[in-house]
């Protein structure tokens, strides 16, 4: 059946030759059945063929045994000496064996862990990283194309670049790598010119984030590919990275001989490109870095004091700028206490303060350009210490007191910032109470160094300029400043009868005293072994004694409830009746529902199910406990009670206090527990209430220094602006916005999905609820304004009158005000003024000028101001500095959601002012004019039709509304008499 379907084309008859074809021939191999081929294994090039010829196991052994011995050697072939066959050996190496052999390496068998510290050995040099860089970047490629149905599936495809993030891990895994490498290049290498051009390679590779930045793409990748793909690498990780980059450099600095001018000149190589890392980390990348690369100077080893000097100065001075600042943050963030001391004397972080200014002093004795670099620290107009706590700006001063010419200088330089006619004005005010404090401290040592110089400087121009820019300034705080300084100065420079008096109320408060006592701080310069850690008592003993009292401890008595014995009194025969059997049991509660047991299997029932935590310790320990649902989940849920009930009680929130906000704040929904965000933002308000003024600092600087997400920025400022509020007795008025209703989106058709949407949305609802309800109080009144002028004339209006007691019943009770007296120093000025060093520090790149964060915070800073109320004491600055910010985010004004909340924050402004327009006129002419002008021009460019159009020039509508009575009522005052004749 099957002849018809072929049809011959062509026929020819073979020859002789040609039937010699069909005979079986024997296929010649190299290795016969049972027989294996030896090869000589002499040359480099025996082993190039024995790695290409796939080998077994025991050939593969023999010759990583065989390039280990040649890694040593000086002269010929050596695997770590840059070369065409070591290249080729490497490139197979990473091409062919560890695909097929690294898996069975990493088994755990003692001979194949040796063979694998053999093959990463081979691997261990500027040649080996850079294959596996490229061969990883190859993979990366070909892992991004997409893939059809019938490609093999993600978790094969993603196989390769595991394995060799695993293998990188591998060579990687050591504090001593990079001495390691060194040592290679620098004994196996010797020509200097190949040498350096070698070492030159390797610090692009590994601090030039060439490999931070390939396996951080490599994780990002795996991630996207499978969620069943574990990715997780600390090569990726740029917080991980930087401190296994430090630690190595530590061990280099450790294990260098002294006085070796090439190796120092190769580690400053190293660790100014490691300076330059660069991700966004818990501290700053180069701070990270200096944490671990000196972290025995850092905790009280002097030892390598001198080598980090030698390394210093072979920096440029922008280099050696960086290196110092970031000394001192990572000194100020391990060992100045977060508190300030009681006094200006108390023994508040005495031992670390001390121990930072020694190491301060050591690091500048011999230096004058780092001397410069701590003066234009501590006194420079870039106002770089404006940002840290009050005991670094302690330990700096009393390090520079030991030059009495660079204080005289930084005291001067102080002088003249301070009386700055624009820093007055425009300056925030945390800035300027910063530099007063520095001020007052330098005078003080400047005094007891050189009491003939103060005296010439307080009789200067400078200072008494100084002095009077500042009693004429408009700023209420801005006077307190100035009048603290002059008094504290005279007390110092001129006798009893002559010194400057100032009658005001602020100087005899605790503010103004505490400003007074800032010349007497008198710190005392320390030794670096203070600097080292205490040590912990050991818990050992206490452990055994605990266990010993839980076994002898007898088990509570049972409650003789019901009479249970075991003997047998009587046995009666009782009529069968119902309902005296009803009459006899006992009645038993309901008892709770249990959610466990609603599971059918029972070996998975929970009954050892915790309690909820009555103290702060055992809180913290719940919520750190990520990994049991019940214990964390009910931790969450008596947060914010317990935290209010231990608040007036005792010490144990306030010491307590900074470590519980900062784990609320990184705390993450693990396990997608329902009215998560709500209880932890509940917590956090909590936290601020207990201590308003210490805590509002805290969460405005974390909010720009934490390494924590958007939407935990987000919630940062929630927590302030509801926090405000609670403190100001709108607390009841605010509890339903921490619900689960809060949350409503106007457009459906937006939403985010949904884990998003928990993210993102439900951190900033509460605000945008509180900033819309704010937004209708302030316009529903000029509405009906409106409405009434064209009703008709007044006297055709009927106006009914109420009763006096209806009257008195709708009147509202006074509510006492606990916010304004912590507004301005806790909340406000800590966002305003850490908004210009943060926008300094960071530019564009910041975080906090995303659309998201950017509006957020606009609308926290305009609901704490009304909330402050238009009697606090501390309004006129809070307007002058609150304006020039606005002004200033203009250019920013191009989301939409950044000009609704920039226009809001404007229509804040106005009406908590509204009783005090003649101010307004008087000290704000030049800010009114521009706001008015440039809300005129937004009312005009964007249209209408649109609900977010309608929005936006609504609220240009109202400002204009404002603006304009202030200046038809003060038109006079803000153009001049002569206006009329014009």
């Amino acid at each position: 059946m099957m002849e018809g379907l072929l049809t011959p084309i062509q026929t020819r008859n073979k020859s002789g030759l040609d039937q010699q074809e069909n005979h079986l021939v024997p296929l010649r191999t190299d290795r016969s059945h049972g027989e294996k081929q030896t090869y000589s294994l002499n040359s480099p090039e025996d082993a190039l063929e024995i790695l290409k010829s796939k080998p077994d196991h025991q050939e593969l052994k023999n010759v990583l045994r065989w390039l280990k011995a040649t890694a040593n050697a000086r002269e010929g072939f050596n695997i770590k000496t840059p070369g065409p066959k070591a290249t080729q050996i490497v490139y197979v190496l990473v091409n062919d064996i560890i695909p097929d052999y690294w898996a069975t390496l990493s088994e755990g068998r003692t001979s194949q862990s040796k063979e694998k510290l053999l093959l990463i050995r081979c691997l261990t040099s500027v040649t080996g990283i850079g294959a596996i860089i490229s061969r990883l970047r190859l993979l990366l490629g070909q892992l991004k194309v997409p893939q059809g149905q019938a490609e093999i599936s993600g978790i094969s495809r993603s196989q390769p670049v595991e394995t060799l993030i695993a293998v990188l891990e591998a060579v990687f895994d050591s504090d001593g790598f990079v001495a390691s490498v060194w040592n290679d290049i620098n004994s196996c290498i010797s020509q200097s010119s190949q040498k350096s051009i070698q070492w030159k390679e390797f610090v692009s590779l590994v601090a030039s984030s060439k490999v931070l930045s390939i396996a951080s793409e490599a994780s990002f990748a795996l991630d996207a590919l499978s969620q069943s793909v574990a990715a997780s690498s600390w090569v990726g990780s740029g917080f991980e990275y930087a401190t296994w980059l430090g630690r190595n450099v530590q061990h280099m600095i450790n294990s260098l001989p002294d006085n070796d001018v090439e190796s120092d000149k190769a580690l400053s190589q190293l660790l100014k490109r490691a300076l330059s890392l660069g991700y966004t980390g818990q501290l700053r990348g180069e701070d990270q870095i200096v944490q671990s690369a000196f972290s025995d100077l850092m905790n009280g080893v002097d030892r390598s004091l001198e080598k980090i000097g030698h390394l210093m100065n072979n920096f440029s001075a922008h280099e050696q700028k960086v290196l110092m600042y970031s000394i001192i943050r990572a000194l100020s963030k391990r060992h100045l206490s977060r508190t300030d001391s009681t006094g200006p004397n108390g023994n508040s972080g005495d031992r670390g303060r001390g121990g930072v200014a020694a190491l301060l002093a050591a690091l500048i004795k011999t230096t004058h350009l780092h001397q410069d670099l701590l003066v234009e620290w501590i006194a420079g107009t870039s106002a770089d210490a404006v940002g840290y706590y009050h005991n670094t700006h302690r330990a700096v001063i009393a390090a520079l007191s030991l030059h009495s010419d660079q204080m005289m200088r930084a005291l001067q330089i102080s002088l003249e910032l301070f009386g700055d006619k624009l820093c007055i004005k425009h300056a925030p005010m945390l800035h300027q109470e910063v530099n007063a404090q520095i001020l007052l401290m330098l005078a003080g040592y400047a005094y007891r160094a050189d009491k003939k110089s103060l005296t010439i400087l307080a009789r200067s121009s400078v200072y008494l300029n100084a002095i009077s820019n500042r009693i004429a300034a408009s700023s209420q705080r801005a006077r307190f400043l100035g009048m603290a300084v002059g008094t504290a100065m005279s007390k110092l420079v001129d006798s009893e009868d002559k010194r400057m008096i100032f009658s005001a109320e602020e100087l005899n408060s605790s503010n103004g005293q505490w400003y007074a006592s800032l010349t007497t701080v008198n710190d005392t310069i320390g030794s670096i072994s203070d600097l080292k850690p205490a040590q912990l008592p050991s818990t050992k003993s206490s452990g055994k004694k605990a266990t010993l009292a839980m076994r002898n401890t007898k088990p509570p008595e049972p409650t003789k409830a019901l009479n249970t014995s075991s003997k047998i009194i009587s046995i009666e025969e009782i009529e069968d009746s119902s309902e005296s059997e009803e009459e006899d049991l006992p009645m038993y509660e309901k008892p709770d529902s249990d959610p466990s047991d609603e599971d059918e299997d029972p070996t998975l029932v929970q009954r050892n199910r915790p309690t909820a935590p009555v103290y702060i310790r055992d809180l913290l320990a719940s919520l750190r406990d990520t990994e049991n649902f019940d214990r964390h989940k009910l931790a969450l849920t008596t947060a914010s009670s317990l935290i209010r009930r231990k608040a007036a009680f005792g010490t144990e929130v306030s010491d307590n206090i900074e470590e519980l906000a900062t784990l609320l704040v990184g705390l993450s929904d693990k396990w997608e527990m329902e009215n998560f965000q709500q209880m932890r933002l509940q917590g956090m308000i909590a936290v601020l209430t207990a201590e308003p003024l210490r805590m509002g600092q805290w969460f405005c600087m974390t909010f720009y220094n934490g390494d924590y997400s958007m939407g935990q920025r987000a919630s940062v400022l929630t927590t302030l602006g509801l926090g405000a509020r609670e403190l100001a007795g709108l607390g009841k008025e605010d509890a339903a916005l921490t619900g689960t209703n809060a949350s409503e989106n106007a457009f459906p058709s937006k939403r985010l999905p949904d884990k998003l949407h928990n993210l993102y949305a439900l951190e900033a609802a509460p605000m945008n609820a509180l900033s819309q309800q704010l937004e209708r109080a302030m316009i529903q009144p000029m509405a009906v304004e409106a409405v009434d002028k064209f009703s008709g004339p007044n006297a055709l209006k009927v106006r009914t009158f109420s009763s006096r007691m209806a009257v008195e019943k709708k009147r509202q009770k006074p509510i006492p005000n606990a916010l304004a007296k912590v507004v301005a120093e806790g909340f406000f000025f800590p966002l305003t003024g850490r908004w210009r060093i943060h926008l300094q520090a960071n530019g564009d790149n910041s975080t906090c000028t995303n659309p998201f964060l950017l509006t957020h915070l606009l609308k926290t800073l305009s609901l704490i101001l009304h909330t402050s109320g238009s009697s606090t004491l501390s309004l006129a600055q809070m307007t002058s500095e609150f304006w020039d910010l606005l002004l200033s985010l203009r250019p920013r004004a191009t989301d939409p959601s950044v000009l609704e909340a920039l226009l809001f924050a404007f229509l804040t402004l106005l009406d908590i002012n509204e009783n005090d327009q003649r101010r307004l006129a008087e000290e704000h002419a030049k800010e009114l004019l521009e706001t008015q002008e440039w809300v005129g021009s937004v009312f005009e460019r964007i249209g209408g039709g649109s609900e977010e159009g309608d929005r936006i020039r609504m609220l240009a509508a109202s400002v204009l509304m404002r603006t304009r009575e202030v200046v038809e009522k003060y038109q006079r005052m803000l153009m001049g008499d002569m206006v009329d004749f014009m």
